[in-house]
Protein backbone atom coordinates (compact mmCIF):
# COMPACT_ATOMS: atom_id res chain seq x y z
CA UNK A 1 0.00 0.00 0.00
CA UNK A 2 1.24 3.49 -0.91
CA UNK A 3 0.62 4.82 2.61
CA UNK A 4 2.88 2.19 4.15
CA UNK A 5 5.61 2.96 1.62
CA UNK A 6 5.40 6.67 2.51
CA UNK A 7 5.69 6.04 6.25
CA UNK A 8 8.55 3.59 5.74
CA UNK A 9 10.38 6.14 3.61
CA UNK A 10 9.85 8.78 6.30
CA UNK A 11 11.15 6.30 8.88
CA UNK A 12 14.39 5.95 6.91
CA UNK A 13 14.91 9.72 7.13
CA UNK A 14 14.37 10.24 10.86
CA UNK A 15 15.71 8.71 14.06
CA UNK A 16 14.53 5.23 15.06
CA UNK A 17 13.42 6.62 18.43
CA UNK A 18 11.09 9.22 16.84
CA UNK A 19 9.75 6.70 14.34
CA UNK A 20 8.94 4.19 17.10
CA UNK A 21 7.52 6.82 19.49
CA UNK A 22 5.38 8.75 17.00
CA UNK A 23 5.08 7.66 13.37
CA UNK A 24 4.56 3.99 14.18
CA UNK A 25 1.51 4.93 16.27
CA UNK A 26 -0.33 6.37 13.26
CA UNK A 27 -3.27 4.45 11.78
CA UNK A 28 -4.34 5.23 8.22
CA UNK A 29 -8.03 6.18 8.11
CA UNK A 30 -9.00 4.85 4.69
CA UNK A 31 -12.70 5.72 4.99
CA UNK A 32 -12.03 9.39 5.70
CA UNK A 33 -9.28 9.74 3.08
CA UNK A 34 -9.39 10.60 -0.60
CA UNK A 35 -6.97 11.88 -3.26
CA UNK A 36 -7.05 15.40 -1.83
CA UNK A 37 -7.06 14.69 1.90
CA UNK A 38 -5.13 11.92 3.66
CA UNK A 39 -6.26 11.24 7.22
CA UNK A 40 -4.32 9.44 9.93
CA UNK A 41 -5.48 8.71 13.46
CA UNK A 42 -3.14 9.18 16.42
CA UNK A 43 -3.70 7.66 19.89
CA UNK A 44 -3.75 11.01 21.70
CA UNK A 45 -3.60 14.78 21.19
CA UNK A 46 0.07 15.01 22.11
CA UNK A 47 1.19 12.59 19.38
CA UNK A 48 -1.18 14.23 16.88
CA UNK A 49 0.15 17.72 17.56
CA UNK A 50 3.76 16.60 17.45
CA UNK A 51 3.35 14.91 14.05
CA UNK A 52 1.24 17.78 12.67
CA UNK A 53 3.95 20.25 13.64
CA UNK A 54 7.00 18.29 12.58
CA UNK A 55 6.03 15.75 9.92
CA UNK A 56 2.63 16.40 8.29
CA UNK A 57 4.08 18.59 5.55
CA UNK A 58 6.89 16.11 4.95
CA UNK A 59 4.37 13.29 4.57
CA UNK A 60 2.40 15.41 2.08
CA UNK A 61 5.58 16.06 0.10
CA UNK A 62 6.43 12.34 -0.02
CA UNK A 63 2.92 11.61 -1.31
CA UNK A 64 3.46 14.17 -4.06
CA UNK A 65 6.78 12.59 -5.05
CA UNK A 66 5.22 9.12 -5.21
CA UNK A 67 1.83 9.92 -6.76
CA UNK A 68 2.19 13.31 -8.45
CA UNK A 69 -0.62 14.75 -6.32
CA UNK A 70 -0.08 16.73 -3.13
CA UNK A 71 -2.86 16.10 -0.59
CA UNK A 72 -3.61 17.80 2.69
CA UNK A 73 -2.43 15.52 5.51
CA UNK A 74 -4.62 15.50 8.63
CA UNK A 75 -3.53 13.90 11.90
CA UNK A 76 -6.62 13.42 14.05
CA UNK A 77 -7.12 11.86 17.45
CA UNK A 78 -8.92 8.52 17.66
CA UNK A 79 -12.21 8.40 19.56
CA UNK A 80 -12.30 12.10 20.38
CA UNK A 81 -15.05 13.19 22.74
CA UNK A 82 -17.88 15.37 21.48
CA UNK A 83 -16.69 18.24 23.67
CA UNK A 84 -13.31 18.33 21.98
CA UNK A 85 -14.98 19.03 18.63
CA UNK A 86 -16.07 22.47 19.83
CA UNK A 87 -12.52 23.77 19.46
CA UNK A 88 -11.86 22.24 16.04
CA UNK A 89 -11.93 24.20 12.81
CA UNK A 90 -13.92 22.42 10.10
CA UNK A 91 -11.52 20.48 7.85
CA UNK A 92 -13.23 21.60 4.63
CA UNK A 93 -12.96 25.23 5.72
CA UNK A 94 -9.28 24.73 6.54
CA UNK A 95 -8.66 23.13 3.19
CA UNK A 96 -10.07 26.09 1.26
CA UNK A 97 -8.72 28.87 3.47
CA UNK A 98 -5.48 27.67 4.97
CA UNK A 99 -2.92 24.97 5.33
CA UNK A 100 -3.56 22.74 8.34
CA UNK A 101 -3.74 24.71 11.59
CA UNK A 102 -3.63 22.85 14.89
CA UNK A 103 -6.96 23.68 16.60
CA UNK A 104 -5.53 23.75 20.14
CA UNK A 105 -2.86 26.31 19.23
CA UNK A 106 -4.85 29.28 20.51
CA UNK A 107 -4.15 32.33 22.65
CA UNK A 108 -6.26 30.82 25.44
CA UNK A 109 -3.99 27.76 25.56
CA UNK A 110 -0.74 29.73 25.52
CA UNK A 111 0.99 30.07 28.90
CA UNK A 112 2.24 33.63 29.33
CA UNK A 113 5.32 34.54 31.35
CA UNK A 114 8.02 37.17 31.37
CA UNK A 115 9.88 35.34 28.59
CA UNK A 116 7.06 35.61 26.04
CA UNK A 117 4.61 38.27 27.23
CA UNK A 118 5.56 40.98 24.73
CA UNK A 119 5.34 38.51 21.82
CA UNK A 120 1.98 37.25 23.10
CA UNK A 121 0.47 40.73 23.44
CA UNK A 122 1.77 41.80 20.03
CA UNK A 123 0.35 38.74 18.26
CA UNK A 124 -2.99 39.07 20.02
CA UNK A 125 -3.23 42.72 18.97
CA UNK A 126 -2.59 42.00 15.27
CA UNK A 127 -5.01 39.05 15.31
CA UNK A 128 -7.78 41.37 16.48
CA UNK A 129 -6.88 44.03 13.89
CA UNK A 130 -4.97 42.32 11.06
CA UNK A 131 -3.11 44.58 8.65
CA UNK A 132 -3.73 47.77 10.62
CA UNK A 133 -1.34 47.80 13.59
CA UNK A 134 2.02 46.08 13.11
CA UNK A 135 2.80 44.69 9.70
CA UNK A 136 4.73 42.48 9.46
CA UNK A 137 5.23 40.80 12.82
CA UNK A 138 8.55 38.99 13.09
CA UNK A 139 8.88 36.51 16.00
CA UNK A 140 12.28 35.00 16.73
CA UNK A 141 13.76 32.65 19.30
CA UNK A 142 15.24 29.19 19.79
CA UNK A 143 13.48 25.98 18.76
CA UNK A 144 10.61 24.72 20.90
CA UNK A 145 9.78 27.91 22.82
CA UNK A 146 6.31 28.50 21.38
CA UNK A 147 6.82 30.51 18.18
CA UNK A 148 4.67 28.16 16.10
CA UNK A 149 1.98 28.12 18.79
CA UNK A 150 1.75 31.94 18.68
CA UNK A 151 1.84 32.00 14.88
CA UNK A 152 -0.99 29.50 14.66
CA UNK A 153 -2.91 31.30 17.42
CA UNK A 154 -3.04 34.30 15.10
CA UNK A 155 -4.20 32.00 12.30
CA UNK A 156 -6.91 30.27 14.32
CA UNK A 157 -8.24 33.57 15.71
CA UNK A 158 -8.43 35.15 12.25
CA UNK A 159 -9.86 32.01 10.64
CA UNK A 160 -12.63 31.87 13.23
CA UNK A 161 -13.42 35.50 12.40
CA UNK A 162 -13.94 34.85 8.73
CA UNK A 163 -10.49 35.75 7.39
CA UNK A 164 -8.72 33.86 4.62
CA UNK A 165 -5.57 32.48 6.26
CA UNK A 166 -2.54 30.77 4.75
CA UNK A 167 -0.17 29.05 7.17
CA UNK A 168 2.93 27.58 5.59
CA UNK A 169 6.52 26.75 6.47
CA UNK A 170 9.27 28.41 4.44
CA UNK A 171 10.24 24.98 3.10
CA UNK A 172 6.71 24.30 1.88
CA UNK A 173 6.47 27.78 0.34
CA UNK A 174 9.70 27.08 -1.54
CA UNK A 175 8.55 23.63 -2.71
CA UNK A 176 5.18 25.05 -3.74
CA UNK A 177 6.93 27.74 -5.78
CA UNK A 178 9.27 25.28 -7.52
CA UNK A 179 6.44 22.88 -8.34
CA UNK A 180 4.30 25.71 -9.69
CA UNK A 181 7.09 26.71 -12.08
CA UNK A 182 7.44 23.09 -13.26
CA UNK A 183 3.71 22.75 -13.79
CA UNK A 184 3.34 26.22 -15.37
CA UNK A 185 0.90 27.10 -12.60
CA UNK A 186 2.30 30.40 -11.28
CA UNK A 187 -1.05 32.14 -11.66
CA UNK A 188 -2.57 29.63 -9.25
CA UNK A 189 0.38 30.02 -6.87
CA UNK A 190 0.04 33.83 -6.81
CA UNK A 191 -3.72 33.61 -6.42
CA UNK A 192 -3.21 31.47 -3.33
CA UNK A 193 -0.51 33.51 -1.60
CA UNK A 194 -1.39 37.06 -2.64
CA UNK A 195 -5.16 37.03 -2.19
CA UNK A 196 -5.29 35.97 1.47
CA UNK A 197 -6.07 38.20 4.46
CA UNK A 198 -3.33 36.71 6.64
CA UNK A 199 -0.08 35.01 5.56
CA UNK A 200 1.80 33.07 8.24
CA UNK A 201 5.33 31.93 7.36
CA UNK A 202 7.04 29.55 9.82
CA UNK A 203 10.86 29.24 9.93
CA UNK A 204 11.46 31.98 7.37
CA UNK A 205 15.24 31.51 7.79
CA UNK A 206 14.98 28.53 5.41
CA UNK A 207 14.39 30.90 2.50
CA UNK A 208 18.07 31.86 2.68
CA UNK A 209 20.22 31.39 -0.42
CA UNK A 210 17.11 30.74 -2.57
CA UNK A 211 17.34 33.67 -4.98
CA UNK A 212 14.29 32.92 -7.13
CA UNK A 213 12.12 32.03 -4.12
CA UNK A 214 13.21 35.21 -2.34
CA UNK A 215 12.35 37.23 -5.43
CA UNK A 216 8.85 35.73 -5.45
CA UNK A 217 8.43 36.20 -1.71
CA UNK A 218 9.57 39.82 -2.04
CA UNK A 219 6.80 40.60 -4.54
CA UNK A 220 4.26 38.57 -2.53
CA UNK A 221 5.21 40.54 0.58
CA UNK A 222 4.87 43.89 -1.24
CA UNK A 223 1.46 43.08 -2.64
CA UNK A 224 0.09 41.79 0.66
CA UNK A 225 1.46 44.78 2.54
CA UNK A 226 0.01 47.23 0.01
CA UNK A 227 -3.39 45.52 0.34
CA UNK A 228 -3.17 45.71 4.17
CA UNK A 229 -3.08 41.93 4.51
CA UNK A 230 -1.33 40.80 7.70
CA UNK A 231 2.04 39.04 7.49
CA UNK A 232 3.48 37.15 10.46
CA UNK A 233 6.79 35.27 10.35
CA UNK A 234 8.92 33.21 12.71
CA UNK A 235 12.66 32.64 12.67
CA UNK A 236 15.40 31.30 14.89
CA UNK A 237 17.30 34.61 14.58
CA UNK A 238 16.43 38.33 14.45
CA UNK A 239 16.29 39.86 10.94
CA UNK A 240 19.65 41.64 11.05
CA UNK A 241 21.57 38.43 11.81
CA UNK A 242 19.96 36.31 9.07
CA UNK A 243 22.46 35.16 6.47
CA UNK A 244 21.83 34.59 2.76
CA UNK A 245 18.98 37.13 2.42
CA UNK A 246 18.69 40.11 0.12
CA UNK A 247 19.00 43.41 1.97
CA UNK A 248 15.65 44.61 0.67
CA UNK A 249 13.92 41.65 2.34
CA UNK A 250 15.78 42.13 5.61
CA UNK A 251 14.66 45.75 5.54
CA UNK A 252 11.02 44.78 5.08
CA UNK A 253 11.16 42.26 7.93
CA UNK A 254 11.80 45.22 10.21
CA UNK A 255 8.94 47.40 8.98
CA UNK A 256 6.55 46.30 11.70
CA UNK A 257 7.02 44.62 15.06
CA UNK A 258 10.05 42.48 15.94
CA UNK A 259 9.60 40.40 19.11
CA UNK A 260 11.61 37.62 20.69
CA UNK A 261 10.70 34.65 22.84
CA UNK A 262 13.35 33.67 25.37
CA UNK A 263 13.64 30.49 27.47
CA UNK A 264 10.86 30.38 30.08
CA UNK A 265 11.40 30.91 33.78
CA UNK A 266 11.04 27.72 35.83
CA UNK A 267 7.55 28.62 37.11
CA UNK A 268 6.35 29.35 33.56
CA UNK A 269 7.83 26.10 32.29
CA UNK A 270 6.06 24.13 35.03
CA UNK A 271 2.74 25.76 34.08
CA UNK A 272 3.33 25.00 30.39
CA UNK A 273 4.02 21.33 31.13
CA UNK A 274 0.91 21.08 33.32
CA UNK A 275 -1.20 22.64 30.56
CA UNK A 276 0.20 20.27 27.93
CA UNK A 277 -0.64 17.31 30.19
CA UNK A 278 -4.15 18.67 30.78
CA UNK A 279 -4.80 18.98 27.02
CA UNK A 280 -3.75 15.39 26.47
CA UNK A 281 -5.48 13.83 29.49
CA UNK A 282 -2.13 12.87 31.02
CA UNK A 283 -1.84 12.83 34.78
CA UNK A 284 1.58 13.54 36.28
CA UNK A 285 2.22 14.48 39.90
CA UNK A 286 3.60 17.92 40.75
CA UNK A 287 6.81 16.16 41.79
CA UNK A 288 7.26 14.59 38.34
CA UNK A 289 6.36 17.82 36.53
CA UNK A 290 8.96 19.74 38.57
CA UNK A 291 11.56 17.05 37.86
CA UNK A 292 10.91 17.30 34.12
CA UNK A 293 10.96 21.12 34.19
CA UNK A 294 14.28 21.25 36.01
CA UNK A 295 16.11 18.49 34.14
CA UNK A 296 15.01 18.62 30.50
CA UNK A 297 16.00 22.03 29.17
CA UNK A 298 13.69 24.63 27.64
CA UNK A 299 12.35 23.13 24.41
CA UNK A 300 8.67 22.53 25.10
CA UNK A 301 8.43 20.54 21.88
CA UNK A 302 11.15 18.20 23.13
CA UNK A 303 9.51 17.96 26.55
CA UNK A 304 6.16 17.03 24.91
CA UNK A 305 7.93 14.25 23.05
CA UNK A 306 9.53 12.94 26.21
CA UNK A 307 6.24 13.00 28.10
CA UNK A 308 4.91 10.79 25.30
CA UNK A 309 7.86 8.45 25.84
CA UNK A 310 7.04 8.20 29.57
CA UNK A 311 3.32 7.57 29.02
CA UNK A 312 3.95 5.10 26.20
CA UNK A 313 6.31 3.04 28.34
CA UNK A 314 3.83 3.12 31.23
CA UNK A 315 1.03 1.88 28.95
CA UNK A 316 3.21 -0.88 27.52
CA UNK A 317 4.33 -2.01 30.97
CA UNK A 318 0.88 -1.45 32.51
CA UNK A 319 2.33 0.43 35.44
CA UNK A 320 1.72 3.66 37.31
CA UNK A 321 3.91 6.67 36.47
CA UNK A 322 5.89 7.38 39.62
CA UNK A 323 8.87 9.70 40.03
CA UNK A 324 11.26 6.72 39.98
CA UNK A 325 9.60 5.40 36.82
CA UNK A 326 9.93 8.82 35.13
CA UNK A 327 13.58 9.11 36.17
CA UNK A 328 14.34 5.68 34.75
CA UNK A 329 12.50 6.41 31.48
CA UNK A 330 14.38 9.68 31.02
CA UNK A 331 17.82 8.70 32.31
CA UNK A 332 19.45 8.60 28.86
CA UNK A 333 18.14 12.04 27.94
CA UNK A 334 19.20 13.54 31.26
CA UNK A 335 22.64 11.95 31.04
CA UNK A 336 23.09 13.60 27.63
CA UNK A 337 22.07 16.98 29.10
CA UNK A 338 24.60 16.62 31.93
CA UNK A 339 27.60 15.53 29.87
CA UNK A 340 28.89 19.04 29.16
CA UNK A 341 28.39 20.43 32.66
CA UNK A 342 31.54 21.18 34.67
CA UNK A 343 32.21 22.30 38.22
CA UNK A 344 33.50 25.64 36.91
CA UNK A 345 30.26 26.24 34.99
CA UNK A 346 28.19 25.48 38.10
CA UNK A 347 30.29 27.79 40.28
CA UNK A 348 29.96 30.62 37.74
CA UNK A 349 26.17 30.30 37.56
CA UNK A 350 25.74 30.05 41.35
CA UNK A 351 27.94 33.13 41.89
CA UNK A 352 26.01 35.15 39.32
CA UNK A 353 22.51 34.06 40.41
CA UNK A 354 23.17 34.61 44.12
CA UNK A 355 25.23 37.77 43.58
CA UNK A 356 28.25 36.39 45.42
CA UNK A 357 31.89 36.62 44.33
CA UNK A 358 33.31 33.37 42.99
CA UNK A 359 36.40 33.83 45.17
CA UNK A 360 34.16 34.15 48.26
CA UNK A 361 32.34 30.88 47.46
CA UNK A 362 35.68 29.08 47.30
CA UNK A 363 37.00 30.77 50.45
CA UNK A 364 36.63 29.83 54.15
CA UNK A 365 34.19 32.70 54.80
CA UNK A 366 31.39 31.94 57.26
CA UNK A 367 29.14 34.84 56.20
CA UNK A 368 25.62 33.27 55.97
CA UNK A 369 24.84 34.13 52.33
CA UNK A 370 28.29 32.89 51.24
CA UNK A 371 27.88 29.65 53.20
CA UNK A 372 24.51 29.10 51.51
CA UNK A 373 25.96 29.73 48.05
CA UNK A 374 28.83 27.34 48.78
CA UNK A 375 26.45 24.59 49.91
CA UNK A 376 24.29 25.01 46.81
CA UNK A 377 27.38 24.83 44.58
CA UNK A 378 28.60 21.66 46.32
CA UNK A 379 25.17 20.05 46.05
CA UNK A 380 24.84 20.84 42.33
CA UNK A 381 28.39 19.74 41.48
CA UNK A 382 27.72 16.42 43.21
CA UNK A 383 24.37 15.93 41.41
CA UNK A 384 25.19 17.26 37.95
CA UNK A 385 28.76 16.07 37.36
CA UNK A 386 30.82 12.91 37.76
CA UNK A 387 33.20 14.57 40.24
CA UNK A 388 34.01 12.46 43.32
CA UNK A 389 33.67 14.01 46.77
CA UNK A 390 37.47 14.29 47.26
CA UNK A 391 37.77 16.13 43.92
CA UNK A 392 34.90 18.46 44.89
CA UNK A 393 36.68 19.22 48.19
CA UNK A 394 39.70 20.49 46.25
CA UNK A 395 37.53 23.26 44.75
CA UNK A 396 37.09 24.91 48.18
CA UNK A 397 39.72 26.26 50.59
CA UNK A 398 37.97 25.17 53.75
CA UNK A 399 37.14 21.61 52.70
CA UNK A 400 39.81 19.15 53.87
CA UNK A 401 38.30 15.92 52.55
CA UNK A 402 35.18 14.11 51.41
CA UNK A 403 33.64 14.12 54.92
CA UNK A 404 33.27 17.93 54.80
CA UNK A 405 31.52 17.63 51.43
CA UNK A 406 29.25 14.89 52.75
CA UNK A 407 28.30 17.08 55.74
CA UNK A 408 27.38 20.01 53.48
CA UNK A 409 25.31 17.79 51.19
CA UNK A 410 23.44 16.34 54.18
CA UNK A 411 22.65 19.86 55.41
CA UNK A 412 21.34 21.08 52.06
CA UNK A 413 19.22 17.95 51.63
CA UNK A 414 17.59 18.76 54.97
CA UNK A 415 16.90 22.32 53.82
CA UNK A 416 15.43 21.11 50.54
CA UNK A 417 13.10 18.75 52.42
CA UNK A 418 11.93 21.36 54.95
CA UNK A 419 12.12 24.73 53.17
CA UNK A 420 10.02 25.05 50.01
CA UNK A 421 11.37 28.50 49.09
CA UNK A 422 14.94 27.24 49.39
CA UNK A 423 14.14 24.17 47.25
CA UNK A 424 12.66 26.36 44.52
CA UNK A 425 15.76 28.58 44.57
CA UNK A 426 18.01 25.54 44.11
CA UNK A 427 15.77 24.23 41.29
CA UNK A 428 15.86 27.62 39.55
CA UNK A 429 19.67 27.69 39.64
CA UNK A 430 19.82 24.08 38.43
CA UNK A 431 17.54 24.97 35.53
CA UNK A 432 19.82 27.89 34.60
CA UNK A 433 22.84 25.56 34.56
CA UNK A 434 21.14 22.95 32.39
CA UNK A 435 19.93 25.51 29.82
CA UNK A 436 22.90 27.87 29.76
Amino acid sequence: MLVNEILEQLGSQISTKEYESYIKQLKFNEKASNDDNIVFNAPNELVAKFINTRYAQKIAYLFEVKSGKKPNVSILVSNKSKNSKINQVDIKQMKTQSTMLIPNFTFENFIVGGSNQFAFEGCKAVAKNPGTMYNPVFIYGSTGLGKTHLLQSVGNYCLNNGKVVIYVTAELFKNDFINSIKLHAMDKFREKYRKCDVLLIDDVQFLSLSDRTQEEFFHTFNELHANKSQIVMTSDKPPKTLKGFEERLISRFGWGLIVDITPPELDTKIQIIKKKCEFNNITLSDEIVSYIAVNLGDSIREIEGLITVITSWAQIMKTEITLDFAKNALKDYIKEKHENITADKILDVVARELNVKLSDIKSKSRVPNIVEARRIAIYLIKNLTQNSMPSIAKQFEGMKDHSAISKNIKKINELIQTNEIFRLRVDEIKNKILTK
